[in-house]
């Protein structure tokens, strides 16, 4: 094999072409990725003059090849979670330990996730690309981190075939108040037509945008109940936060005393827009709910999060 040599870049994109899936790659040196969101660092690397000069494409086959000949660490942990919940807090929180590599809901890995590459190229593929997130880039790094999209949750099993040893935590909150940040800007899952085929599709005509949400979002907790009772998943309520980063959350991820003080530096903020103070909304949300979205809920989503709430012992 002749040897390559991928330091300092990282996969931003997959896709096939003509039936041949492809990587897209970006140079990041040892740029660490600190947004809230994978997207946004790679819209700020592709900023640099380098990039906008430079761009490096591979046949799909480069994970595995950039894997066996530099492995990245393995996955310590996966963050799952039903949206506007809290995991981007978690993740923000996390990203500010310097031994941390946090990648927040990469596309590649959701392409390749939902893809319909044979089932062991798809686990070689994911494996190397998550072997490329956690290459050592700045020399320091120990654990790698990885936040999921929400209806990744669909695709758990695959995940957890690749990486079985990996611990996982899954969270969520009272379905009014996501329901309420979704009908307020709802995320593309919550968008009928946007997404595509994931485990949210239930094949059935929806009426309105209250309908549609409160059964995608009683579908994705659904899912929440049946992978983490069959898999262990540790089980996080939006309720618990930040506190829990300071307690069981923090033994979850192995922090010292030392980063413990130093992820409660961003309890304060916004976890997606840092710049602004954290302002806690949820009695707002639950106000403005309409007895129609109430309604919904009830009929869809209530039952699988009071399953969660009993499984989390509360």
């Amino acid at each position: 094999m002749a040897r390559l040599s991928f330091d300092g870049w990282l996969p931003i994109r997959v896709w096939p072409v003509a039936g041949q899936w492809q990587v897209d790659w970006c140079w990041f040196a040892d740029t660490p990725l600190h947004q809230p969101f994978f997207r946004e660092a790679v819209e700020d690397a592709l900023r640099l003059p380098f990039n906008q000069a430079f761009r490096r494409q591979t046949p799909l086959a480069a994970l595995s090849d950039w894997q066996a000949q530099s492995p990245g660490l393995a996955p310590s942990a996966f963050i799952l979670h039903a949206s506007r919940c809290g995991s981007t807090l978690i993740s923000q929180m996390l990203a500010r330990l310097d031994d941390h590599i946090v990648v927040s809901e990469p596309p590649p890995l959701d392409a390749l996730l939902r893809s319909d590459l044979p089932a062991g190229e798809r686990r070689a593929a994911i494996c190397g690309l998550l072997s490329a997130y956690g290459q050592r880039r700045r020399g320091i790094e120990q654990r790698l981190v990885i936040k999921l999209d929400a209806w990744s949750i669909g695709e758990w099993p695959l995940l957890q075939a690749c990486f079985p040893d990996t611990p996982w935590l899954f969270l969520y909150r009272d379905p009014v108040e996501i329901a309420v940040s979704h009908l307020r800007r709802p995320g593309m899952h919550m968008v009928p037509g946007m997404l595509g085929d994931c485990v949210l599709e239930d094949g059935l005509p929806f009426v309105g945008r209250e309908d549609f949400i409160a059964r995608r979002l009683g579908r994705l907790l659904e899912a929440g109940v049946v992978h983490c009772r069959d898999s262990a998943g540790a089980l996080v309520n939006y309720s618990e936060l930040p506190d829990a980063m300071a307690g069981r959350l923090a033994r979850f991820f192995k922090l010292t005393a030392e980063q413990r003080q130093q992820v409660w530096l961003a309890a304060a903020q916004h976890a997606k827009q840092p710049a602004q103070a954290f302002v806690a909304d949820g009695e707002a949300k639950r106000r403005e709910a309409s007895p129609l979205l109430r309604a919904r809920l009830q009929a869809c989503a209530c039952a699988p999060y009071a399953a969660l709430e009993k499984m989390r012992g509360v």
